[in-house]
């Protein structure tokens, strides 16, 4: 009896009325001709406009994969479920929606970084650095507020590790952290709620 290894993958995209396939949603570790065998093997399973977020069970691929291959040893290991998205087709962007959203998130950031210099009097503070540095009092130290405006900038940049498109290492920036721990907590919650509607239904079918 042949082992047969199966880890299957967090989440995925697919087309609609695609016809799955084991190696689409799962990784498969077996002897050679097994292997190709378990991976081209047809999973009665689509996905549609209609429900575009399905919930893929470990145990009832192991189920299926026992009546097609009853020989063998299927070992289910790592997740235990793969998470079907539709795939969304990409649209070009509307310019003047993106000129409108930056012209709103400019505006928005301006407004921000504005009153909380207000608050924290940053003016009087630059002011009376000025006048301890050089003994004379001016109510613009333009010395100290250009480079202090272009590091604010640059600091930004620099925090969220992006120009455009542009990376300048290989770390995550915050922004990337936070949406990736919003998708686990998405996919977290399809998870739960798909088996708990499929638990219902199970119930329902047995009464």
């Amino acid at each position: 009896m042949d082992i047969v290894y199966i880890r299957m993958k967090k989440k995925l995209e697919v087309t609609p009325n695609k016809q799955l396939q084991m190696k689409d949603i799962a990784f498969i570790s077996a002897s050679s001709n097994l292997k190709r065998r378990v991976e081209n093997t047809f999973l009665d399973v689509t996905i549609h406009k209609q429900d575009p977020v399905k919930v893929l069970d470990g145990f009832s691929i192991i189920e299926k994969l026992n009546q097609r291959y009853p020989e063998q040893d299927l070992q289910l290991i790592g997740p235990s479920q793969t998470i079907l998205y539709l795939k969304k087709r990409t649209k070009a962007p509307s310019i003047v929606l993106v000129s409108l959203i930056w012209l709103l998130l400019f505006v928005g950031s301006a407004m921000a970084i504005m009153n909380f210099h207000y608050d924290v009097s940053m003016q009087e503070v630059q002011q009376k650095l000025h006048f301890l540095l050089t003994g004379k009092e001016v109510h613009h130290p333009l010395w100290l507020q250009i480079p202090y405006s272009i590091g604010l900038g640059v600091g930004m940049i620099l925090f969220f590790n992006h120009l455009f498109k542009k990376r300048f290492n290989e770390e995550p920036s915050p922004l990337e952290v936070e949406m990736f721990k919003y998708q686990q907590d998405l996919d977290q919650y399809v998870s739960h709620y798909e088996n708990e509607i499929n638990t219902k239904d199970a119930t329902s079918r047995r009464r």
